[in-house]
């Protein structure tokens, strides 16, 4: 255990912080499952631009890596400019 009144104010901020994280990165999944169940082109676009945000926000704040988020990022564009397609024909 810690003995250091610093070491034991840097674990209670690094558990405040470990939770705030794993709220944010849970909340982000969620979305993007919401956004794959959605057929709607222009539901899907604006959940597009949340989603967009939020994990720029996570990579920014290295919640996960930059690429992740990009690829990320792109699969779910590709699913969603799919979908004018697959509603036209």
């Amino acid at each position: 255990m810690a003995n250091h009144k610093s070491a034991l104010k840097r674990i209670r901020a690094n558990e405040k912080k470990r939770l705030l994280n794993r709220f944010q990165h849970k909340t982000t999944r969620t979305m993007i499952k919401k956004l794959r169940l959605t057929t709607e082109k222009d539901a899907a676009l604006t959940l597009y631009k949340t989603v967009s945000s939020l994990l720029d926000k996570l990579a920014k704040r290295n919640i996960i890596h930059k690429n992740k988020a990009a690829n990320n990022k792109s699969k779910l564009a590709k699913y969603v400019n799919g979908l004018s397609v697959a509603a036209a024909a």
